[in-house]
């Protein structure tokens, strides 16, 4: 959670283990619906507009009611986080390298469905049932490919990082054209010409070459896709080269 809160009730929310109010009037809503209409909420608006009255309005009933079944918002950031990981299909290709990539994309397209999850990633896991059920499945994807348990974890742990990188990227990347008004193409255009009256020809000769090459081939000067499938391909080149050592040494 984003702040302190009663752990034993946060985990007994996330289980739906005593989820009705205890005290009140007979309520019509249940917990499923406050969730989802705060998900609403932060996917529409942002999480900056997230707050238990918006998430009432939503709603259509007092405030104060969405506290006897949650205590705050801290427990609330956490019922959203488990409930938008998705269960996972179960995983139906042969090979390690396609299963690990799918499990990169079901994450970059997780990001890209709910931005504000890279807003509140936690250090420490939240131990709700889907959290816990997509590490089992990420980690079938790697069970069997001849990595120790400990290696597992790591190899999905620096998957998982680069996934969340490349979509905090390219979702910052969106923002600034939403913000601007300007494309990528239109922001280098408008700055070009001082560019060129203030550097001289080959005074950066690599970065120059370098720079038309990238800029060329992606028409922009930052390619969130091609950047999150770059580092991807080459985190499970790692992999690979690890799995062969490891074989070539037995």
């Amino acid at each position: 959670m984003t702040e302190p809160g009663d752990p034993i009730r946060g985990l007994e929310l996330l289980w739906r283990v005593h989820t009705t109010p205890k005290r009140g009037p007979k309520q019509r809503l249940d917990l499923d619906q406050i969730v989802s209409a705060a998900i609403a909420v932060a996917d529409e608006e942002g999480l900056d507009a997230l707050s238990m009255r918006r998430v009432a309005e939503r709603l259509k009933v007092g405030t104060m009611s969405l506290y006897t079944y949650v205590p705050g918002k801290p427990e609330l950031l956490d019922l959203m986080l488990d409930a938008a990981i998705e269960p996972s299909t179960p995983h139906d290709v042969a090979h390690w390298r396609a299963r690990l990539e799918r499990v990169a994309r079901e994450n970059w397209d997780r990001f890209h469905r709910h931005p504000w999850l890279l807003e509140i990633t936690p250090t420490r896991p939240v131990l709700g049932p889907n959290t816990i059920a997509r590490y089992d499945h990420e980690l079938l994807a790697l069970d069997g490919i001849g990595l120790s348990d400990v290696e597992m974890d790591s190899t999905l742990t620096l998957l998982n990082a680069h996934t969340e990188s490349a979509a905090r990227r390219a979702l910052e990347a969106a923002r600034a054209e939403q913000r601007t008004g300007m494309t990528d193409e239109q922001w280098w255009a408008a700055r070009a010409p001082f560019l060129e009256r203030v550097i001289q020809p080959g005074r950066f000769p690599t970065a120059s070459r370098v720079g038309t090459a990238a800029g060329e081939a992606h028409n922009a000067a930052y390619a969130p896709e091609h950047a999150f499938t770059f580092g991807l391909q080459r985190v499970l080149d790692g992999v690979d080269f690890l799995i062969r050592n490891r074989a070539s040494d037995g």
